[in-house]
């Protein structure tokens, strides 16, 4: 049985920003034997015109929905089953199913032996979905599938799966639920060990997910003498213990989540536990003083947002020595509390925006309390401007997390390099494209691996 994993991109065209997409390696490594597995990654290289396999399986973000479902209706053209999965597909089955001829819904590692001997056999179900959530403790990943690839030279881990908040305008809550899991510390070391890898990120939407866990598994990580980044809320500053723990097993960056300046705002998202152990200056500068760079993530457009909300923040960014930020307008995703009162209040500008194709990625999808469409998506656009301009990110280089060495201030400086070329690259481009491949009836290149289960 031949499998096709097929991961697109946001409009069809180049990522400088990919990294080794986990979701396969765990199917992979649970294929049914005999199973051998192609991947042909959209951000690395165009997808062939002609697929040469039995079964297509596509992952499938909301933003890059609109281009999945045009790769997915030209590889059934050829006579190719599709199955898809991922996020989007799991929150709406119904509009998936339309261009494929199975959806799997949630975890798909339980699934996955199935719907592939189902596929062998030509009689694919349309709906897949396991009976609760699988235990991460004998959770594998297959990496052989990206060897050769052309990926970020950082070694994505996941740890475990869901988040503990259940903020207004998060997926993650509304796919698991109450759901936490997490893997084994040990056999995370262990896979880092045996990868090799010096570089780490773990993937997790919320590392800090129980303290003793959180403990064991940088005790674990010291003995390996790796760098690593990680996304965490700020709660984990309340604890300096852990604070000290997770410095010394090797953390430089965190990606932390302020979201907004207003607590108003923070009420509304149902985030207000940001700001309980203090000032996020505070916390910003606990951070620091053990030398673990910050990436700030924020959202505009929550209601009490008006024009100023920008500048404050770009502001605020530049003051703090953020090591990265993400400006980002809030987005109406489905399955989430915040698309549905923005649903049931008619300020939804699209019926679906991800397959819309007048909608740019970037651009401002609601009608915000107090500040026009226009005004959000510019705001956004001009923020980002201001912090990764050359002055702004020469200015933000001297701060004792980005400067303390030699190979810090390479990981600094080329990560904010990068972050101004993906912004280029994405900002104003509407979703998916025309066609598929490279457009002349030819096989493109599609730097693919045949590898055996």
């Amino acid at each position: 049985m031949r499998v096709a994993f097929l991961r697109p991109s946001l409009d069809g065209g180049r990522a400088h920003d990919a990294m080794e997409p986990l979701a396969f390696a765990a199917l992979a490594a649970v294929s049914p034997e005999g199973t051998t597995h192609t991947l042909h990654d959209e951000r690395l290289a165009p997808i062939p015109t002609r697929l040469d396999t039995d079964l297509a399986a596509i992952t499938v973000e909301t933003y890059t929905a609109r281009r999945a479902y045009q790769i997915a209706d030209q590889v059934r053209a050829q006579g190719i089953p599709v199955v898809m999965g991922g996020y989007h597909p799991t929150f709406l089955p119904d509009e998936a199913v339309q261009h494929a001829d199975a959806v799997v819904l949630g975890d798909g590692e339980p699934v996955w032996p199935q719907v592939v001997a189902h596929a062998a056999a030509g009689r694919l179900r349309p709906r897949y979905e396991a009976d609760g959530f699988p235990d991460l403790a004998t959770l594998r990943f297959d990496r052989s599938l990206f060897r050769g690839m052309d990926y970020q030279k950082v070694m994505p881990v996941q740890v475990g799966r869901g988040c503990r908040f259940a903020c207004d305008f998060c997926s993650i809550h509304a796919f698991y639920g109450r759901s936490l899991r997490q893997r084994p510390p040990q056999a995370v070391a262990d896979e880092i060990r045996r990868s090799g890898a010096r570089h780490v990120l773990l993937v997790d939407d919320n590392l800090l997910v129980d303290r003793e866990q959180a403990a064991a598994l940088f005790e674990a990580l010291i003995p390996l003498g790796i760098t690593w980044g990680c996304q965490v809320t700020l709660d984990v500053t309340h604890d300096l213990e852990l604070l000290d723990l997770m410095a010394r097993s090797g953390c430089i960056a965190a990606l932390v989540g302020f979201e907004s300046l207003d607590d108003g705002n923070l009420g509304q998202m149902r985030k207000r536990f940001n700001t309980v152990g203090g000032p996020y200056a505070e916390a910003i500068g606990r951070f620091h003083d053990r030398g673990i760079m910050v990436y700030g993530s924020f959202v505009f457009g929550y209601d009490h947002d008006g024009p100023d909300c920008f500048e404050r923040t770009v502001q605020f960014a530049l003051d703090h020595r953020l090591f990265l930020v993400n400006f980002s307008a809030l987005q109406p995703t489905p399955a989430t509390r915040l698309y549905a009162r923005l649903e049931s209040e008619g300020r939804l500008l699209h019926d679906a925006w991800w397959t819309d194709p007048t909608y740019r990625y970037g651009d401002a999808a609601f009608q915000p309390a107090r500040l026009s469409p226009d005004e959000l998506t510019e705001g956004c656009r001009r923020a980002r401007q201001q912090f990764f301009r050359p002055r702004s990110i020469w200015r933000r280089t001297w701060t004792r997390p980005h400067a303390r060495s030699p190979r810090r201030l390479a990981v600094y400086l080329g990560a904010n390099v990068m972050a101004r070329r993906a912004l280029k690259d994405k900002l104003g481009k509407p979703l998916g494209k025309r066609e598929m491949g490279n457009g002349n009836g030819e096989m493109a290149d599609s730097r693919f691996i045949t590898v055996p289960a």
